[in-house]
């Protein structure tokens, strides 16, 4: 679901960003059950604030798994507004598939070889392209920096869905939901990175120029 192999396919791994990803992981990993349900729960009530989630009919998000930001108390309050939650299910070749969210039923845990086990949509799938109708896109990564440049887990899974949203000219607003301590100065982008909007923590909102 969230880039969660090595790095994208075709593409030779960027040492500096691999540093860092280990880095943020290890203080990500300190992290208590309770201090992820509290920062999932405060970072929820500062994107529903969003005026771009209050306008939006879809919103293409993602469930949490492991130490990232609970997401579960935002996509049900989205979902009890009415909201059309789109959630990704992870291809064989790393892409996003996606289907919709109906509350906690409609999720199942899907086994991938070789890497985590994720919470998926159980309904039937609406395709790689479903995501290029969204309003929104809540993005997973481990850090963001000044310029809006974020840094994912070096799967490549979300490095194409932003090249599919280009190439259909859709211009969704993309959010990026992390930690306070993971809104850098800078990092390391390469020609294929593409910025975000804003991002969402725990104590607030950022937004950033892009264009």
């Amino acid at each position: 679901m969230r880039e969660r192999s090595v790095e994208h396919e075709g593409r030779p791994a960027d040492p500096d960003k691999r540093t860092l990803r280990l880095q943020l992981l290890t203080v990500r990993n300190r992290l208590t059950a309770d201090d992820i349900e509290e920062a999932g729960a405060a970072l929820a009530g500062w994107a529903l604030k969003l005026p771009e989630l209050a306008r939006a009919r879809t919103v293409a998000a993602y469930v949490s798994v492991g130490s990232e930001p609970a997401t579960r108390a935002l996509l049900d309050a989205l979902h009890a507004r009415g909201v059309r939650v789109l959630l990704p299910a992870l291809l064989p070749d790393q892409d996003l598939d996606w289907g919709a969210y109906a509350g906690e039923g409609s999720l199942t845990q899907v086994r991938h070889a070789g890497r985590m086990t994720l919470r998926e949509p159980a309904g039937d799938r609406l395709g790689p392209q479903a995501v290029t109708g969204a309003d929104v896109v809540l993005l997973p990564g481990l850090a963001v920096d000044a310029h809006g440049m974020r840094l994912g887990r070096g799967g490549g899974s979300y490095d194409r869905v932003l090249a599919r949203l280009e190439r259909a000219d859709a211009h969704p607003a993309l959010v990026v939901l992390l930690y306070d301590s993971e809104v850098v100065e800078r990092l390391p982008a390469q020609e294929h990175d593409r910025p975000v909007h804003a991002v969402v923590t725990p104590s607030g909102v950022r937004r950033f120029r892009t264009g």
